[in-house]
């Protein structure tokens, strides 16, 4: 049977389950986390990184600011979207001023930006808070 590598979001350690079109249960052989919870990660550099270069799904980044308007407003639905993607894509949140190397690498010139990576490469990025519908539809387009 087909493996993908999954990162726990609670550990934060590499998995390897069985490829599946929908899962019922999904458990960390580490820390027993449920890897089918996919509430957004907050991570530093090095997490970022074990996500991005260790995970065979997309991972879809919020780049965003504490201090940010549209930034507050857009993480409800953030949030509210990642839990229709478990176990299909993961999404995380980088706090740009916590996070200054990462802004500069990827150029974040503008809060909030939302990127999308496979495989360790960037896909796609767009700039701004989205609707849920139009998030959720961006999401899709790259699963």
């Amino acid at each position: 049977m087909e493996k993908i590598k999954v990162v726990c979001p609670h550990c934060k350690k590499v998995n390897a389950i069985p490829k599946k079109d929908s899962y019922t249960k999904a458990i960390c052989g580490h820390c027993k986390g449920d890897l089918l919870d996919n509430s957004p990660v907050s991570v530093n550099e090095s997490e970022f990184y074990q996500f991005i270069n260790n995970s065979d799904l997309p991972i879809v980044v919020d780049f965003w600011a504490q201090w940010c308007g549209p930034c507050k407003m857009f993480a409800p639905t953030f949030a509210s979207v990642s839990q229709e993607f478990a176990l299909k894509a993961q999404f995380l949140k980088v706090e740009t001023d916590q996070n200054q190397n990462l802004s500069a690498t990827y150029q974040i010139r503008s809060i909030p930006t939302l990127k999308v990576f496979k495989n360790s490469i960037e896909t796609a990025n767009i700039n701004g808070a989205l609707e849920s519908n139009d998030f959720k539809n961006w999401v899709k387009s790259y699963l």
